[in-house]
């Protein structure tokens, strides 16, 4: 068993900037992707980025170009550093990630983006 953490959520402007983070602990041997996924009220859950082990990024086509995914694997962490943010950013963050062949996603973190 795996279990992640998020932190860093919060209330924030528009145009601003927030960084989450999300460690994994546990049953760990090789977590061969970490990454983020948002949900916003009433609608799908969507990839924001993913990382690979080996450092290949995945981004969302609503993150190009506005937030940057970074991991450190001896740490087991992923962070996430937003900026230019949107309202419509607003949604329920979630740490994700597949040691070996098991997915596993953290609680959630709420950001808001005021206009």
């Amino acid at each position: 068993q795996v279990q992640l953490v998020e932190s860093g959520g919060g209330l924030v402007q528009a145009g601003g900037s927030l960084t989450l983070s999300c460690t994994a602990s546990g049953t760990i041997v090789s977590l061969t992707v970490m990454g983020w996924y948002r949900q916003a009220p009433g609608k799908q859950r969507e990839l924001v980025a993913t990382m690979s082990y080996a450092g290949r990024i995945n981004y969302g086509d609503s993150a190009k170009g506005r937030f940057t995914i970074s991991r450190d694997n001896a740490k087991n962490t992923v962070t996430l550093q937003m900026s230019s943010l949107e309202p419509e950013d607003t949604a329920v963050y979630y740490c994700n990630a597949l040691e070996r062949v098991q997915y596993y996603w953290g609680q959630g973190t709420q950001v808001t983006v005021s206009s």
